[in-house]
């Protein structure tokens, strides 16, 4: 057997580097066939929320949503669909098969999961789906995690989300206080030039650290962006806050055998000196 002198493989080495340099990963899914049925189930959902049969053509039909509902009526189907899907046994776990083996590499294989999937509609010009720029940790959130964003369109620009990297949110993190007399605002002008905006093709899925800066602005292109967001951490990863928990927030998805017999053994009583 040649000998090694590393506890990677050089793909986990690979993405470890990139992850650390930059805050983020990129890859293709895992699974296609399992991002095509996730895709198709929110598109049956919406045309039986919209009383219209299902579309022939998913993609336009996602990418034109705004054509057909109007914005004040958007947030009915959203969280109809969110509802509709994360009620279903099979989505969280379809939905970890996408990056598992990046989530694996990055976070370990005894993992814990959000226990929703979060669902993101951005049309043109809506002002109801901004997200200002922030950090996860600044709401309570444990910094030992991962976001998997997926988004179910191509998505760039506008139309996608912006990230800060790491070494510059690193930075800003460290002497945030410097812009606290202008806000959150006055932080993203003074970011904006820095910023990476994502760019993910379908069938594409980014791994990312929401410890680093990161949010959108007002989609100004003339296609709607579909996205799934959700949270993972390792199982025995310290929690911050009672909010955002293991057994509430997270959940459980990966145990294995020997966690499960150590967690069950109690020592015997009838032995003490």
């Amino acid at each position: 057997m040649p000998k090694t002198e590393s506890f990677y493989s050089s793909a986990e080495d690979a993405t470890s580097q990139e992850f650390l340099a930059k805050g983020y990963v990129i890859r293709e899914v895992a699974d296609r066939a399992a991002l095509d049925a996730i895709r198709d189930a929110f598109v049956a959902f919406a045309a039986k929320h919209l009383g219209i049969d299902v579309p022939k053509d998913p993609v336009r039909f996602l990418n034109r949503l705004h054509d057909i509902v109007p914005v004040e009526k958007l947030n009915d189907l959203r969280l109809g669909a969110y509802r509709a899907l994360n009620a279903e046994s099979w989505f969280r776990p379809t939905y970890f098969e996408l990056g598992r083996p990046y989530i694996n590499d990055l976070v370990g294989n005894e993992l814990a999961m959000q226990n929703r999937i979060n669902l993101s509609i951005q049309m043109p010009s809506d002002r109801t789906a901004l997200l200002d720029i922030h950090a996860d940790v600044f709401s309570g959130e444990t910094p030992y995690q991962v976001v998997q964003w997926v988004p179910l369109v191509d998505v760039a620009e506008t139309k996608s989300m912006f990230f800060l990297e790491k070494p510059k949110s690193d930075d800003i993190s460290a002497r945030f206080k410097d812009f606290s007399d202008h806000g959150m605002t006055g932080l993203f002008e003074a970011v904006r030039d820095d910023l990476t905006w994502i760019k993910i093709d379908y069938g594409q899925v980014l791994i990312f650290s929401p410890n680093c800066l990161h949010g959108n602005v007002l989609n100004d292109t003339e296609e709607t962006r579909w996205s799934l967001n959700c949270r993972f951490t390792g199982l025995f990863t310290p929690y911050v806050s009672a909010e955002k928990s293991l057994g509430s927030f997270y959940l459980p998805i990966t145990p294995r055998p020997v966690t499960r017999v150590g967690m069950a053994f109690r020592l015997p009583g009838g032995f003490e000196e």
